[in-house]
């Protein structure tokens, strides 16, 4: 029996709400978990959850997909001037738990965050970070649709490729998800009072936990 296919939303340094999440799925080896970005900012600990999802790397097969909060990091770090925007987006709470300076971000973080994906997909399913072109093929996507434009602003028609989209980055603040048949989202606004959101893509099955690491219920 093949593993589970298994997507994260967005994490936003909500350790306790990952190990939690994690506990209840308890991955495989044969498991395929795809992380759908913005590991960091705005949450208390995104040191945390990046050495998270490196011991998870040696449990199960992990596909992180960048986010624009990971994007303005390495620019952050490239560029002194984006400094300042980055730390008003959420980076100052990442900044904290990395003891307040760049500088003591570790290689092993930094090298995770740059080798991150555009997008993944399956033979049923595409993933990305925020959105998408429904006529250009996933990998002749814009970076400005992948990682920066909400839903609110344009849902787009089904892809040409009749896959269903698993997307974050619009955050539910109902804490549930959206589910668009063929468009998925499940940013459930963790670091804000909902939920950070586990979704089984094929059986459907869900788990939450909040920014405290209490389960929602019975998963389902």
């Amino acid at each position: 029996m093949p593993g589970r296919t298994i997507a994260i939303g967005d994490i936003h340094g909500c350790a306790a709400a990952l190990r939690a999440i994690l506990a209840a799925i308890d991955p495989k080896a044969d498991d395929t978990i795809v992380t759908l970005g913005d590991y960091v900012d705005r949450g208390p600990d995104s040191r945390g959850v990046i050495d998270e999802l490196l011991k998870l790397e040696k449990r199960c097969r992990l596909v992180p997909l960048m986010g624009n909060h990971e994007l303005m990091l390495l620019s952050a770090l490239e560029f002194p001037e984006a400094l300042a925007s980055w730390k008003e987006c959420g980076g100052k709470a990442a900044l904290k738990s990395y003891g307040g300076r760049l500088e003591n971000i570790p290689e092993s973080h930094l090298e995770f965050m740059r080798r991150c994906r555009r997008y993944y997909e399956t033979a049923t399913h595409f993933f990305v970070h925020a959105n998408y072109e429904a006529n250009l093929p996933l990998d002749q996507q814009p970076d400005y649709l992948l990682f920066w434009e909400h839903l609110m602003l344009r849902t787009p028609p089904p892809h040409e490729n009749g896959k269903i989209a698993i997307v974050g980055h619009t955050s539910q603040r109902t804490g549930n998800i959206l589910d668009g048949e063929y468009i998925i989202c499940i940013d459930t606004y963790c670091h804000g009072g909902g939920w950070l959101t586990a979704l089984d893509v094929v059986s459907g099955k869900k788990w939450q936990a909040d920014l405290y690491g209490r389960m929602r219920g019975a998963a389902k």
